[in-house]
């Protein structure tokens, strides 16, 4: 039986690495500013089991809006520069699962909504990559306004929002078990 065009399912993914350490990793690549920028905040946090343990080998990527809401479609987000934001990032976690960006505060796509940074999460025994969103607090209304949060229960909506440390935001992934980070998914994911 054949699928028309345009209605194909996708393949599983494979387990060969994880390379990630190894090859995709670049020089400033979890630098979507400098951190000497003065508007630079540090996205930080851990990457942890089902166990509570630090998965040190795991790789984020976050995508984001500028501090006036608009999404970067330029190109070149792998070459760093050393001044333009890029709205991209890629990081690695230590052998303390931990990871750090250098970025700006993202605005609300649209006026009212919550700011955002679409985080993707690459790591072993992983078939495909996990996809999610780390929320900022600091505005409630437009926090509780938010579609995706509101579809949520308190227990899992408080797994997608950072909290703020003293030089930008700390966001945990857990990959499964007690407080798992809410994971999306996206059609023909």
């Amino acid at each position: 039986m054949s699928r028309p065009t345009g209605d194909l399912a996708p393949t599983p993914g494979q387990t060969i690495g994880p390379f990630f350490g190894y090859a995709l990793p670049y020089d400033g690549g979890s630098e979507l500013v400098p951190p000497t920028h003065p508007e630079a905040v540090r996205f930080h946090g851990r990457v942890l089991d089902g166990a509570g343990d630090p998965v040190p080998d795991a790789l984020l990527e976050i995508w984001q809006a500028g501090p006036d809401g608009a999404i970067l479609r330029e190109a070149g987000s792998l070459h760093r520069d050393g001044f333009t934001f890029t709205g991209w990032g890629r990081a690695s976690t230590d052998s303390t699962g931990h990871y750090s960006f250098s970025t700006l505060v993202p605005g609300p796509t649209v006026a009212g909504a919550a700011p955002y940074l679409a985080v993707t999460v690459f790591a072993r025994g992983l078939l495909n990559r996990l996809l999610t969103r780390a929320y900022l607090p600091g505005d409630d209304d437009a926090l509780a306004a938010d579609p995706l949060l509101a579809s949520l229960d308190p227990e899992d909506r408080a797994t997608l929002v950072a909290t703020a440390d003293d030089r930008g935001f700390v966001f945990d992934v857990r990959l499964q078990g007690d407080r798992e980070t809410v994971f999306l998914a996206y059609p023909r994911h």
